[in-house]
Order: structure tokens, then sequence, then C-alpha cells
């Protein structure tokens, strides 16, 4: 029924397009929202586009006029993510795609930042909270398990923030809104001689939707290229982040129906303060026509400090995680031609080095009553791929690659003495196959084959008692098959994939000790479909539908009865869409909305279907003068009720969103 459905809606979409142009057209699997992504480094090395699978770009008119309160919100813009809005200060979400969750028991997206790795130790998105809109290029999306680029955390894919780099430009824009909320943001550049400085300055407070929500968010940025010639650069960037918030807490289900802006007394001392520092060198240079390299070496360091009680019951939790992670990246490709195929060779690597402590407290009221975590861990990981692109016809592309990784480090127990070292992983092998035909002018079609791989997480990936066996890794099997089409302004893809695992583990997010939970063998699978179009100047649309569907198919030997249940807080439908309108001079409006339908609240199958929402969304704008323009943006128009759940164990409990929100913005560009 799956592949058939597709098989019929791939002729059907063909059909539309079909023409009789000629042959040689450059292959085309991309889809694109709020405009395209200027990219100004001449070097391909590294880069995106020698990935043959699903790539979703959001374009800097839809990033930059934005209204968020972090810019992890920005990427739900983006078809089939799923986005997790837990509104708990800090704590506030995170997005995944692929049938993976947001839960951050498998955190299965490799974050990047300017190319830079920005996952903290347990994979969780930290480091997104530095990005402001404004200072935003754009966001790439790349799905599945073709890519040979990344290793760790590149489970079902990547994403990529790309900040603002070059140019002279001054761009500032302050807001207010509902629930007493501020913002200022300043992004600046300035380019003289091949040498260009960009700059961010980004303030917001608020007060929030739900008592006890304040937060306020400091972010600083600065970034130095040097431009020795149109083909060699060399930069630098540096970002100071610092986040004070409250956190309301998750009510009881009669609460939360009762008054949704609710806090529990309980509540009263719970918060986060969370500091982040990043620095990045980076390096790119075009030797020959043929010859392209590029390298980046960065420092990550994160202090967080976070008091939480989750319900009545249980104890006040202080939590302080403390990460010091630096590595490097590099890649070199060369292009060149066979007896008269074309073809690129690209070899590349990383690796990265963890000094990682975590902390955790029982409390009253912020004082610590009892010590239950005190681990200090040091992990080193490291990868090489090598990628081949062949073009034997002008209609053909085929890109076979290959990724080896390697896992090692040591584990201190400081609370009774014990040490460990890292699971022996072995060497984790990925091979990879991606295929690309353009038979038609306007036509892709393209299908790629791969293997990833998932490791235990902070304790997750030691060697700790009772354990006496290594464990193997995890390994994700996939398969992706889709047709992209483009005819004028119109554009549409729909793809279908499978992805298989071995072993999967979850971590126990409430834990002492930081362990995991064997998931088992899991089976996801889905069908994407996205269409754009502008049928007339002025106007212009897109819409987006996923499917996807979650389930164990080999459970641990403990939980036998899982076998066949969905995994928990997977939505089988996601869907997204909007509308821009420009057609009256000097206004802009833009409507755009998305949703999910309702998914399993645990693993067991057996604690309801919660979740379904569905938002309404829109911004005016109007253009004062070339340099200024007033916007009032609304979210959540119909007011719908909708919050995060999850299952303690006992009861479930719940986060509601924010309701209707009113947001008043001027930018000013010079």
């Amino acid at each position: 029924m799956f592949s058939k459905s597709f098989a019929r809606a791939s002729a059907c979409l063909l059909a539309l397009f079909t023409s009789t142009s000629a042959f040689a057209q450059e292959a085309d699997t991309g889809f694109t929202v709020g405009g395209e992504i200027v990219v100004t480094a001449k070097s391909m090395a590294g880069s995106s586009a020698n990935v043959i699978t699903s790539v979703d770009t959001l374009g800097p008119d839809v990033a930059q006029n934005a209204n968020v309160n972090y810019a992890w919100e920005l990427v739900g813009r983006l078809p089939g993510v799923l986005v997790t809005n837990f509104n708990q200060g800090a704590t506030s979400g995170k997005f995944a795609f692929r049938g993976f969750n947001g839960e951050g028991e498998i955190n299965a997206v490799k974050l990047l930042i300017d190319g830079v790795p920005s996952n903290v130790a347990s994979g969780n998105m930290f480091y997104i909270d530095q990005v402001f809109p404004l200072d935003i290029a754009g966001v790439e999306v790349v799905r599945g398990t073709s890519d040979p680029r990344y290793g760790l955390h590149n489970i079902a894919g990547n994403a990529n923030i790309i900040t603002r780099i070059g140019g002279t430009y001054l761009d500032a824009k302050v807001s207010a809104g509902s629930y007493s909320t501020y913002e200022g943001q300043v992004s600046a550049g300035y380019e003289k001689g091949g040498f260009s400085q960009n700059y961010l300055v980004a303030y917001r407070d608020s007060k929030g939707f739900r008592d006890h929500s304040d937060l306020n968010r400091l972010s600083l940025a600065g970034k130095w290229f040097y431009n020795f010639s149109d083909d060699v650069s060399l930069g630098f960037i540096a970002r100071h982040y610092k986040s004070n918030a409250q956190e309301p807490g998750y009510l009881t289900y009669l609460d939360s129906r009762r008054d949704k802006k609710m806090t529990n007394a309980y509540n009263a001392t719970d918060g986060d303060v969370r500091k982040l520092q990043q620095f990045s060198g980076h390096f790119d240079a075009a030797l020959s026509d043929n010859f392209d390299l590029m390298a980046k070496a960065y420092f990550n360091r994160t202090r967080d400090d976070r008091f939480v009680k989750f319900s009545a019951g249980a104890a006040q939790q202080r939590r302080v995680t403390n990460e010091d992670h630096w590595g490097a990246l590099a890649a070199a490709h060369y292009h060149a031609q066979l007896g008269g195929m074309h073809m690129m060779l690209e070899a590349g690597g990383d690796f990265q080095k963890q000094d990682n402590t975590s902390l955790r407290f029982t409390a009253v009221n912020r004082v610590p009553t009892a010590q239950t975590r005190d681990q200090k861990m040091h992990l080193t990981v490291g990868g090489i791929y090598v990628q081949a692109i062949l073009e034997p016809t002008d209609w053909l592309k085929i890109t076979p690659a290959y990724r080896w990784d390697w896992v090692s480090g040591n584990y201190a127990n400081r609370l009774n003495k014990t040490t460990a070292r890292a699971n022996d992983y072995g060497t984790i092998k990925q091979p990879k196959l991606s295929v690309a035909l353009t038979p038609l002018e306007g036509v892709t079609v393209y299908g790629n084959w791969g293997k990833t791989f998932q490791i235990g997480t902070e304790s997750g990936a030691y060697l700790i008692a009772p354990r006496l066996i290594d464990l193997d890794p995890s390994i994700n099997e996939g398969w992706e098959a889709g047709i992209k089409l483009k005819r004028g302004s119109l554009e549409g893809r729909l793809a279908a994939w499978k992805q298989t695992a071995t072993g999967e583990i979850k971590r126990k997010l409430n834990d002492p000790l930081g362990d995991f939970d064997n998931l088992g063998g899991t089976r996801r699978k889905g069908v994407d479909v996205q269409l754009s179009a502008k049928p007339t100047e002025g106007l212009s649309f897109w819409g987006a539908v996923a499917w996807q569907k979650a389930v164990i198919t080999k459970p641990d030997p403990a939980t036998p009865l899982l076998l066949g249940n969905e995994i928990d807080h997977v939505p089988h439908w996601l869907f997204s869409g909007g509308v821009d309108f420009t057609a009256i001079p000097k206004v802009r409006l833009s409507v755009w909305g998305g949703g999910q339908s309702d998914y399993e609240l645990a693993t067991t199958n057996n604690r309801g279907r919660w979740g379904d929402f569905a938002t309404l969304n829109a911004e005016v704008a109007y253009q004062l003068s070339d340099k200024m323009e007033l916007s009032l943006s609304a979210k959540n128009l119909t007011n719908e009720y909708y919050e995060y759940d999850w299952w303690d164990g006992a009861q479930s409990l719940h986060s509601p969103a924010d309701g209707t929100n009113v947001t008043g913005s001027i930018r000013v560009k010079f």
C-alpha cells in the first residue's frame, strides 16, 4: 500500500511536468521557503551541494522578519519538521525529523552553526539559543542517511544555521508585544579591501505567557574574515550568550484545563542560568579550477545551572552541566575528466574532544540537600570519509561514499570513586550510495541508501558496571526515493523513505546515573510532499504534508510486549504552509500555519494519544521609506489550545503553549 501510493503519486506529478525538452539538467533535490540563501564562498568542498537527498532551505526573508522566542521555532517552518515545544524557560524546545521525536532521549539531528558542530554531549541543541533571527542568512536541513560529511549525532540528518558574513550594512530591529515582551537586534557589517567584519548585538526580555515565565537573553557575535583573493579566505567567529529564565513547570491534566496560564506553588524557585561561548576559525581555498579545500577549528563552552521540580511528589533538582568541546573538520575535493566522464573526488574528516562534567543535587527552594550525581567524562570521536561523484552522461549522477568513525574516552563517578572506559565500538563503518537522473528539463528522479550510527551519550557511552560487555553502536540503515519537479515558478517534490535501526537506545532523562534503556530494533518510514508556486507577480504560496510512523520491531528481551508498539511522541502527520502577498506597493502580507496529528504518550501505547494541533499566524508590514519598515505579527490567531505532554510514570503532565499573541516591530536598514 505504501509503495503503490507513492508510485501512483509520482506518476501523476511527472505527467504534469513532462515535456519534450532536451537532456542536460543539473540534479536538483532541494526545496526552499522564503527566498534563496546567498552563498559567498567559492569553495564547494564539504558542501551539501554534493549530497543527493532531500535538502530544505529557509531563506533570509522568512528568518529575519520572524518574531520568535528562540531560533529553533524557525526551523519548524520547513516541511516535515517536528517541533517539540517544552515551553520551560531555557529548556524551551527543539526540532526533529524523519520519525524521531524531540524528547531528548534520542537526539538524531546534527546541529551546525556556520558549519561548526553545535550539539552538547547529550546531542541537545543548546547552541541554537545564541542565534537571533536578524543575523540569519539561511537555514539548511539535510535529511536521511546518505550524507557522509558528519558522524556523531548525524543519525537522521543535519541542520546548518548560516549567519550573515560579509557585506556592508546596518540592520536594526526593535519589537514589543504580548506578555511584556521587548526585543532589540542590531546586525551590522563592513567590508573593504578584502576584509569584512560583521557584528550582532541582541537582547530579548519577556514575562511569558504563563505565570513564572520571565526570561531575558543576551547574544553577542563578531565575525572577521579576510579574502586574500577571490579564491582564498581566512576568518574567525566569536559568540557569547547568556540567558536567565524562570520555569512555569508542568501541570496536571485538570489544572491545565482549568487555567493554562497558572504555575504550581512548588515551581516558584525553578529556573535556569545558561552561558554559552563559541569560537571558530574558518579557511576556504580554491587552489585551482579543479581543486578546493576547507578547514574549520572550534571551541564550544557550555555552563548551565538549572533548578527544576517536575511534580508535587518529586524533589526539586539542581542540574549543573559544564562542557568544553574542541575539534576540527576539513575536506578537499578534486574535479577531473576520465575518458570523457566528469568526476569529483572528495575526502574529509573531523574529530571532537569533549571534557564534560555533570552534577545533580536534590534541593528545597534552591538549597541543596544531597548530591545524586558527580560525573567527569572525556570523550573523543573522530571520523574520515571519501566520496565520489560520477557523471557518465549529462543526465546521470552516481555518488558512492564511505565513512569510518572511532570512539574513545574515560569516565569517573566521583561519588563512589569508580572509573570506566568508553565502550569499544570498534570501527563504525557507514557505506552510502546516491543516484540522480535528470531525463527531462525540470525533472530530477533520485534515490539514496546509507548507514549512520548512534552511540550512548553522556554516561551511556561508557562500560559502567554492572555491564561487562562492550555495546555495539546502533546502526541506522535507510533509503529514500524521490522526484523533484520544477516548471517556471511551480515547484514540487515527493519522496518516500524508510530507516531501520539495530539496538537503538534512549536516555533515561530523570535517572541519577544518566543511564539508558534499550529500545531495541526500530523501523521508521514516511512520505514527504512539498509544493510551491508563484501564480502571478506579488503572490506566492507553499505547502507541505508529511506522513510518518515509527515502531519497535525487536524489543529488548526484558520488554517483549513492546513488539509492534509505536515510539512515543511521533505524530503520524505533519503539515505546514503559507501565502505571501506583495502586490500592493509598500505592503507585505504573510499568512502561514502548521500543525500535527496526535502521538502515543508512552511506548507502552496505553496512556492515550495526545498533542494534535493546528495554528494560524499572520504578519502585515508597511514600507515607510527605503530604509524603514513597520510590521505587526500575530501568532496563534485562533487561540488554539495546544500543549506539550509527557508521562512521568504515574500521570500525564502538561505544558500549555502560548495563546494568541501580537508583536509590533520597526526595522531600519542602511
